[in-house]
Formats: C-alpha cells, sequence, structure tokens
C-alpha cells in the first residue's frame, strides 16, 4: 500500500463512526423507565450511556443474505467501536449470518427494525472455549451466542431479532453416557476446588449447550426491545453480574433446558415488560451449585414487572442452583397470557440436601393465572432430578427457606393452593398468603409438611370471582 493509499485509508476510518442511520437513528431511547419500588432497599437502574458514534457492520465487510457468515466483520466492528471509547455497533435491516458475538466496554450492538441476526449451528463457530458456568458448576465451554465478560457498560438492543439456528445443537439435548459422565466430573472437579482454568469441557462428548446470550462479571449492562427465538439451553444467563437491566423483551425458545431467563448470583436486576414463551422455567433465580456456590456471591435485589408468560414450566422459580443465597425478590403486575397460557406452579422453590445457602424475602404481588396445573406456591427440598444417582453428596447442607409472601394473587384453576416440604432439621418457615383467590382446586388444597409460620390472610378458595 503507498502512503497516499494509506493515508486515505485510516481517513476513512476515521470518518465511520460518524454515520448515522437516519429514521433508524439509535442514539436516544426515549421509554422512560418508571421508579422501581420494592420491599427492600433497591437502587433506581438506570441504562448505560454510550458515545453518540456508530459503526455499521456492512462498513466492516458484512454481507447480508443469510448465508455469509459475517463472525468476523461484526467482531471488526466491535473491536474499533471499543477502541474509538465505545459507541453504538449497527445491523442493519436484512438478514445477517454469524458465529459468536463478543460485546466489549462500552458498546452497544444495535439491531434495527427489520433486521434479524441468525446465529449459525456449526458447533465449531463457538471455539474456542471461553469461561462460563453449567447448571451452577464454573467451567469452560463453548462460547454463548452473545457473550461478555469482564465488561462494564454494555447493551444489546433494537427491534430487530435474534434467532438460534437449533438443528445443530437440538441432539445435544439428549443426556447420553458421555455426558452424565462429563457432569460427574465436573461435579467432583469443583467440589475438590479444581481451578477453574482445567476444567475444560467444549467438546462433543460433554454436549454441554451453551446459553443464547451470557454475560459473566459484567456491569451496567442493558438488554432492550428486542425479539429473540431459539436457544440451545438457557436463553438469557447474566451471571456474576451488577447492574442489569432486561426491558421490552419478547423471548420464545422451546426445547430442553430453554429457559427465558436466569439471573445468576447476580445483584440488582430489573426486568419488566417481557414475553416469555419458554419450553422450561420462565424466569429463574440461581446463585451457583454447592461448592462453586459456596465460594461465590448472593443474587440479589432483583424486581419483575409488569411480564407476561405464554409458557413455561413454572412462571417464577427459584433454583435448585442457589448455593450462593438468594434473597430479595420481588414480582408484581405480572400475568398468565390468556386461557392457552401454561405453567404448572406460580412460584416453585427448589433446593435438597447438597445446596446450603437461603432463600429469603421473596415477594409475589398483584399476579393472575387462569390455570396452573400444580401449585400456586411449591417449595421442594428434595430436588435433584439426574444427580440424584449420578453422583455421591460430598457435603450435606441444608437451605433456610424464609419470608414468602404472595398477595393479591387471582388463579382460575390449580390443583394445590400450597404444597411445602421442608426439612425436620431446617423447617420453611414464615409463609404469608393474603388476599389469594383460587376459582377451582382439584386436588388436596393443602399439603405440609416442616412448616412454621404460615399465615393466611383473605384465602379464597372456589372464589365466585374468579373465573374458572
Amino acid at each position: 500500500m503507498t502512503k497516499s493509499n494509506r493515508r486515505t485509508f485510516l481517513l476513512s476510518l476515521l470518518t465511520i463512526p460518524m454515520m448515522v442511520l437516519g429514521e433508524n437513528d439509535p442514539m436516544v431511547l426515549t421509554d422512560p423507565i418508571a421508579p422501581i419500588t420494592a420491599p427492600f432497599e433497591m437502587p433506581q437502574l438506570k441504562r448505560p450511556v454510550f458515545k453518540k458514534q456508530v459503526f455499521p457492520i456492512d462498513t466492516y465487510g458484512a454481507i447480508e443474505g443469510g448465508v455469509t457468515k459475517n463472525t468476523d466483520a461484526i467482531r471488526k466492528a466491535i473491536v474499533a467501536c471499543h477502541q474509538a471509547g465505545g459507541g453504538t455497533v449497527i445491523v442493519p435491516k436484512g438478514k445477517w449470518l454469524t458465529g459468536p458475538v463478543h460485546l466489549k466496554s462500552n458498546v452497544r450492538l444495535e439491531v434495527v427494525k427489520g433486521a434479524e441476526l441468525i446465529f449459525t449451528d456449526h458447533i465449531p463457530d463457538y471455539l474456542p472455549a471461553v469461561e462460563s458456568a453449567w447448571e451452577g458448576l464454573d467451567c469452560y465451554n463453548y462460547s454463548s451466542l452473545i457473550y461478555a465478560v469482564d465488561c462494564e457498560n454494555i447493551a444489546v438492543t433494537g427491534k430487530g431479532q435474534l434467532t438460534c439456528i437449533r438443528d445443530g445443537w437440538k441432539p445435544w439435548d439428549s443426556r447420553p453416557k458421555s455426558h452424565m459422565e462429563t457432569l460427574k466430573k465436573l461435579y467432583y472437579m469443583a467440589a475438590k476446588g479444581v481451578p477453574v482454568k482445567e476444567r475444560q469441557f467444549a467438546n462433543d462428548q460433554a454436549r454441554m449447550r451453551p446459553p443464547f446470550i451470557q454475560f459473566l462479571r459484567c456491569k451496567n449492562v442493558l438488554l432492550e426491545g428486542l425479539t429473540i427465538r431459539n436457544s440451545p439451553f438457557w436463553t438469557i444467563h447474566p451471571l456474576k453480574c451488577e447492574n442489569v437491566i432486561a426491558r421490552d423483551l419478547d423471548v420464545k425458545a422451546h426445547g430442553h433446558n430453554t429457559d427465558g431467563i436466569d439471573p445468576e448470583q447476580t445483584k440488582n436486576m430489573l426486568i419488566e415488560n417481557c414475553i416469555f414463551d419458554q419450553g422450561d422455567d420462565a424466569i429463574v433465580i440461581k446463585a451457583g451449585r454447592n461448592h462453586d456456590g459456596w465460594r461465590g456471591q448472593p443474587c440479589e435485589n432483583i424486581v419483575i414487572r409488569h411480564c407476561t408468560i405464554r409458557k413455561g414450566h413454572r412462571f417464577l422459580a427459584i433454583g435448585s442452583e442457589m448455593s450462593g443465597g438468594v434473597r430479595n425478590v420481588y414480582m408484581h403486575d405480572c400475568k398468565l397470557d390468556s386461557e392457552k397460557g401454561y405453567v404448572r406452579t406460580l412460584l416453585f422453590l427448589k433446593t435438597n440436601h447438597r445446596r446450603g445457602g437461603f432463600i429469603e424475602n421473596i415477594y409475589v404481588k398483584d399476579v393472575s393465572c387462569n390455570k396452573v396445573s400444580s401449585g400456586v406456591l411449591e417449595i421442594e427440598t428434595n430436588v435433584l432430578y439426574q444427580w440424584g444417582n449420578l453422583v455421591k453428596t460430598v457435603d450435606r447442607k441444608l437451605t433456610k427457606i424464609r419470608n414468602i409472601n404472595l398477595e393479591n394473587i387471582t388463579v382460575g384453576k390449580a390443583k394445590h393452593l400450597i404444597a411445602v416440604r421442608g426439612e425436620k432439621e431446617l423447617p420453611v418457615r414464615g409463609i404469608t398468603l393474603k388476599n389469594v383467590k383460587v376459582g377451582a382446586i382439584s386436588g388436596e388444597p393443602r399439603k405440609l409438611f416442616n412448616v412454621e409460620e404460615l399465615k393466611e390472610e383473605q384465602v379464597d378458595i372456589g372464589s365466585t370471582d374468579v373465573q374458572k
């Protein structure tokens, strides 16, 4: 390259950040975030702020059409944005195929209306392995489709769509012997405190599917406006993060373990105005598994409001990975969508004798469901799933569960009002049901084992005020 051409090239790079998109100008999100209220101390979360400069991915070589992989072009745009002090990387209208997208500090990825960012199902694209966690156990695994680690001020926004091609991941839904042996190995590595860097499991024998979106140890995070379709595993997974906002999201992912959103060991999070249509639990609060959870931090100060669940195993679940502790969770003004909506349980707390930790200060208020196939409130202290016969208990630790509150709850039909199985050594303590109305109960209304301080006020079973 001649000196003249080199100078022209460098000057062109300097002009790239100043490009804007006219009617799709992403610089300002005008929809205000209402003040956050909660029955515990909760900060007023604000969106991260980004420099008013943009980096369209097609300027960096991305080719529209949904055929050409644009992983490298998107990476170049993100690096340029980060090195320029931050701004917004634009995904313009059209279909754009890519592998993993790794964000950097002070970078916002804007998927504009009419744009679809499509993630390949060619599994080797998601190598090299990244630091992650799988069902509460820290490890190195395939990259999430969108990933960030140790970043501040990051966002994925826009009225466009994020789509996971799931065909390549679907065969991994099964749990063959090689997968189960991998889980056993990882379980004992965590129990022994083996350094995370040595827990390498990105291989086709382990079959450990990554989340769609995973942010690890990030601060000041925003997800807003997006339509998200399909996922290899959990859909949105903020892990050990602080100050996270997820709002105005339309999430649909049906398949094995396709939870909607799973804040894990995360502090200060707002989830609002979201729609979840899931193949597993809709909203799940987690805090690590056993030894890794005990070495970690609680998941705390989580507010969920104005969300609609179309389908999910549980409306709101806590656990079973919760060894670091879960406290201060407030869900209010949420609903199950129409007569076709389906969940098994409105609020489900799940743990076992290996978890330890605590679940406390949980509040669910002003929530309506036309039907739950099991209980309105369920607490189970012996949930082991596939781990029960797979591995031995290394350290037996019970979970302290206390101060669980449901108020202004309306359910058309349910099998139980409340089903709680506490431990004789450590009973569940402090459950309050206030103004709870259930139109019809098909089973035993109250199934209680080792529960102390249960209070019911204005609980109406067979309520004529509820549409059955």
